[in-house]
């Protein structure tokens, strides 16, 4: 989107200033379905900071997400975690993964998940 869906950062503000993560989304991007629940950036970047934290290859770059840089304004970017990638009828990864996206990629928007089928 050239110019950011205002109503969409209203969402994402909420989702920030409440601390929520039951706010369910789904938003075209790139050419993606992404569909998922919505985080508060410090909760996504925590918990991507624990992924990272308990791998033994990536460990060092858990470091990278726990530091919050202080914002002013509004959210520039949604944070989905428990979030899938749509392709056909199936939701990869299968067990839900973090995903940041954009605002301002996002081309079109609803609210609540897609359901799919895994078989």
């Amino acid at each position: 989107m050239s110019k950011h869906d205002e109503l969409l950062v209203e969402v994402a503000t909420l989702v920030e200033s409440e601390q929520s993560n039951q706010m369910s989304l789904t938003v075209v991007t790139g050419g993606a379905v992404i569909t998922g629940r919505l985080a508060p950036e410090a909760v996504w970047r925590r918990r991507v900071s624990e992924v990272l934290t308990d791998s033994d290859r990536l460990g060092e770059f858990s470091a990278v997400f726990t530091a919050t840089p202080p914002r002013e304004g509004p959210p520039t970017h949604l944070h989905f975690h428990v979030a899938r990638i749509l392709q056909g009828t199936v939701g990869i990864p299968e067990t839900g993964g973090m995903y940041r996206v954009s605002i301002a990629d996002v081309s079109a928007w609803t609210v609540g998940d897609f359901s799919y089928s895994d078989h």
